[in-house]
């Protein structure tokens, strides 16, 4: 491409999070469903350097360079509820990779559909906004767009952990009376 005018580049190159030298070793994409959103996990693996970097919505959270083995694992904390994701790096044959990702040790096929049956998600559209809730069956705690909500059953469980530690408190006192 000779011309300025037929490049595909950034309007704002300079502030774009993508840049051509900085994507060149993408081997991977994957989008994670959690409780507080979808989360964009991206890996770069420099097959002749060794480098690997690991973005999470697009924010650098790992950067390895100069790695002299090129298998191995990534591991990094993905979500308000920083749960635990690896990146497997694997040898398939000759230079080539294999790169599976796994969310609290299960791979993540696996991972989400254990979700599918321990969460409801819903997508409201209401006065023009979004709202993406998700209930967590096991736990009863629900997630409105990314932020873990105050309610009666959360409120309910404070009251009965303190009303323990009252009783625990004064059941202590008591004995020694």
């Amino acid at each position: 491409m000779a011309s300025g005018d037929d490049s595909p580049v950034f309007e704002d190159y300079e502030s774009s999070p993508y840049s051509l030298e900085k994507m060149t070793d993408l081997v991977a994409v994957w989008d994670v469903a959690l409780s507080d959103g979808v989360h964009k996990i991206e890996f770069e693996h420099g097959t002749t350097s060794g480098k690997r970097v690991v973005y999470v919505d697009g924010k650098e959270e790992i950067r390895k360079e100069w790695m002299f083995k090129l298998v191995g694992k990534e591991t990094f904390c993905v979500g308000a509820a920083k749960t635990k994701a690896t990146i497997n790096i694997d040898a398939v044959s000759g230079f080539a990779y294999e790169y599976t990702l796994e969310i609290n040790g299960k791979s993540l096929k696996k991972y989400m559909e254990n979700r599918s049956k321990t969460t409801n998600t819903w997508v409201l559209h209401l006065d023009d906004e979004d709202f993406r809730v998700v209930l967590e069956k096991d736990t009863m705690d629900v997630w409105c767009n990314g932020k873990k909500m105050e309610t009666a059953h959360g409120e309910d469980k404070k009251r009965k952990k303190q009303m323990s530690l009252d009783q625990t408190a004064s059941g202590a006192s008591s004995a020694h009376v």
